[in-house]
């Protein structure tokens, strides 16, 4: 059986006193909580003050971006031990919004997925389509060259460390969500695909997210698909109450 995992994108929000106030709400009605794995991807600056917090719970810290480098001349970047160090766990890699507004390819995605590893961060790998995409049929053939560039290199074995996030572009911060027909399909997709690259067992055990607002409302119905494993939370995880239901999908 694979755990459900779900994971809070904070995204740009939230200062080190944003985070001590979501924190201090959110901890009492989740930080025991065991059927479900769940992590907070915060802000770099906020990574050393949610480990702090949430030392003694069940809740997790992540952060959303690593280096592909040990160190040196990449200003602006943040390096895996820097972030093992300042508490992280998890580590979102390849979200749509890195794709698009800070160039990140296949490429990038798998250098940093490598050094997420090396390093003993899991990393969170994120794949999707866009509306276009979807609209022009093809968003397996997308999936496919993301996953065979992103895993490239990767072993069977390592594969265990790492949670697939499906995020379909469109429905993402837009209000519009996949069905959840929609969305278990193209995750047993991404899992026969994964099923090819590594064997069906690993494929087996690997847990794949959906990305594309997932909220209190849907939260329940998607996550009773059988290829559904978990939910990569965006604006309903700045809210204590929204991110719990989601959480506690199952009542």
């Amino acid at each position: 059986m694979r755990k459900p995992i779900i994971a809070g994108n904070w995204k740009m929000n939230n200062t080190v006193a944003g985070t001590k106030q979501l924190l201090s709400e959110l901890l009492p009605l989740v930080g025991d909580v065991t059927e479900t794995e769940v992590v907070v991807c915060v802000p770099f600056t906020d990574i050393a003050t949610a480990a702090a917090m949430t030392a003694g719970t069940n809740v997790k810290v992540g952060a959303q971006n690593v280096a592909w480098a040990d160190k040196g001349a990449f200003t602006g970047e943040i390096s895996a031990d820097m972030l093992k160090e300042a508490g992280a766990e998890y580590v979102i890699i390849g979200h749509s919004e890195r794709r698009q507004y800070f160039g990140e390819t296949d490429e990038s995605v798998n250098k940093r997925t490598v050094q997420a590893l090396k390093n003993g961060l899991k990393p969170i790998v994120c794949v999707g389509e866009t509306l276009a995409e979807r609209e022009g049929g093809i968003t397996e053939e997308v999936l496919c060259r993301q996953l065979e560039g992103g895993f490239s290199g990767i072993a069977s074995e390592q594969m265990a460390q790492i949670v697939v996030a499906y995020e379909p572009v469109w429905a993402i911060g837009t209000g519009k969500t996949a069905t959840s027909a929609q969305a278990e399909e193209t995750i047993a997709y991404i899992r026969g695909k994964l099923a090819a690259m590594f064997g069906k067992k690993t494929a087996d055990a690997v847990r794949i997210q959906y990305g594309g607002s997932m909220n209190p409302s849907n939260a329940k119905e998607l996550m009773a698909q059988p290829d559904i494993d978990g939910g990569l939370i965006g604006g309903a995880s700045l809210k204590a109450p929204d991110f719990t239901a989601v959480v506690k999908y199952n009542g």
